[in-house]
């Protein structure tokens, strides 16, 4: 029954927004999927092709086609990553940004006039009712239970059968947070034992000083092997929550760890009562921006610095409860 009905809904909701005629539907030269292209560069506006490909789940030959017809429109860039010379960094234009601008635009018309077509008394019981199937499917597909031990699926095109699930510190997580933290940026990013000290005055600190109700760690695990972890802790400011060492394996990327993990620790600080969640990231950690400008997410900061090794360029972020 309920596979019915959310094929249904799915073919329902695809020819009422006009998915199946994208081009026509919001007048633009761009298909539904160089339109979601766009999008995802326009709000990680720096990007590699290998990460763009995950997380759109395209084809390889697919993607490049489509980013070489952009090149040649002008709408991209494109060039060795800064971090990793074998991997292609994409980048748009003036123009490209002005293109996913429009896009943005008309997208917000056609569904502003889809809304306008609704009665006013219906609308709240349509926002209601739309916010429960995503809840719903959110909760039973795709976020694992805060310190749980029951599995759900990943998300992200990962291959059949792998099994994410998120769940509370064991004994020795917190020592495979410090290793793994220091092992994974000193090897992508050559970032010295200045940041695996400080990985290991955070951890120290959380242990020490750890309230059940307002702090909390999450580790992440592919196929039963730890796989990525995320820290909430208090922050020095009132009602202020801080999330600190998101971190994903690499060899589990493209799985939807990262937001898993995000998501997780916006939950709990909201539940913990806190209004605030800020962040202190840099500016080459790409994908994690990525993940906290989708989850809501604003810069408000940013300040270069030498540490670790490496000239940086460090941001802070802010999502309001």
């Amino acid at each position: 029954m309920a596979v019915r009905e959310i094929r249904e809904f799915n073919r329902f909701y695809t020819n009422l927004i006009g998915a199946l005629d994208y081009s026509r539907h919001l007048h633009t030269p761009f298909t539904l999927t160089e339109a979601r292209v766009l999008y995802e560069l326009a709000h990680a506006p720096r990007t590699d092709a290998a990460d763009l490909r995950v997380e759109l789940s395209l084809d390889a030959g697919h993607l490049s086609r489509m980013l070489a017809k952009f090149e040649e429109r002008q709408l991209v860039t494109r060039g060795p990553s800064e971090q990793d010379a074998r991997r292609q960094r994409i980048e748009l234009t003036t123009h490209g940004r002005q293109a996913a601008s429009l896009l943005e635009e008309r997208s917000e018309e056609a569904v502003g006039s889809l809304v306008d077509r609704i009665r006013p008394q219906d609308r709240p019981r349509l926002s209601e009712a739309m916010r429960t199937v995503r809840e719903i499917l959110r909760d039973n597909t795709v976020s694992g239970n805060s310190g749980g031990d029951g599995p759900a699926p990943a998300t992200g095109g990962e291959p059949s059968g792998s099994r994410v699930v998120l769940r509370g510190a064991r004994p020795g997580d917190l020592g495979w947070s410090i290793e793994r933290n220091a092992e994974v940026y000193a090897t992508e990013f050559g970032w010295n034992e200045e940041y695996e000290a400080l990985v290991a005055q955070i951890v120290a600190d959380f242990a020490a000083h750890r309230d059940p109700e307002r702090d909390e760690v999450w580790i992440a695990e592919l196929d039963g092997q730890r796989a990525g972890c995320v820290f909430c802790v208090r922050d020095k400011e009132p009602d202020t929550a801080r999330l600190r060492l998101l971190l994903v394996d690499p060899a589990a990327r493209g799985h939807g760890i990262g937001k898993l993990l995000v998501d997780e620790c916006i939950a709990f600080a909201r539940s913990a009562g806190y209004t605030d969640l800020v962040l202190w990231t840099n500016d080459i950690l790409a994908g994690a921006r990525t993940i906290y400008q989708r989850a809501g997410f604003e810069l408000v900061a940013e300040q270069r610095h030498h540490s670790f090794g490496r000239e940086l360029v460090g941001q802070d972020w802010h999502l309001a409860l």
